[in-house]
């Protein structure tokens, strides 16, 4: 539980703090950025929630055939974000075992 709920915000404020970059990167003024980065994330959240649907039933709900989201999905998996995700998972419950003496 550590290393996904403990650890995950840290996750989230990297994600946040990396669309608000781009946001920025694309002119967007970074209190703007910002704010639109965190609401993304807030409503996105509250979908998972609130609509009793699996995460890759709303991600193709909001995904068009040829589409922005599917060119800006297709970049992220080609360049392993799920991987990588479950790898900092796995890296923090290895070292809180460590850190509880665990092996």
């Amino acid at each position: 539980m550590t290393a996904l709920s403990g650890s995950g915000p840290a996750y989230c404020f990297v994600i946040i703090e990396a669309l608000t970059d781009a946001g920025v990167h694309l002119g967007l003024a970074r209190d703007l950025a910002g704010k639109l980065a965190i609401q993304t994330m807030l409503g996105s959240a509250r979908l998972c929630l609130e609509g009793r649907q699996h995460p890759a039933q709303l991600k193709n709900m909001v995904t068009s055939p040829g589409g922005t989201t599917a060119a800006g999905l297709k970049v992220l998996e080609e360049r392993n974000i799920r991987e990588t995700l479950m790898a900092a998972v796995e890296a923090a419950a290895k070292r809180s075992q460590e850190l509880a003496g665990v092996r």
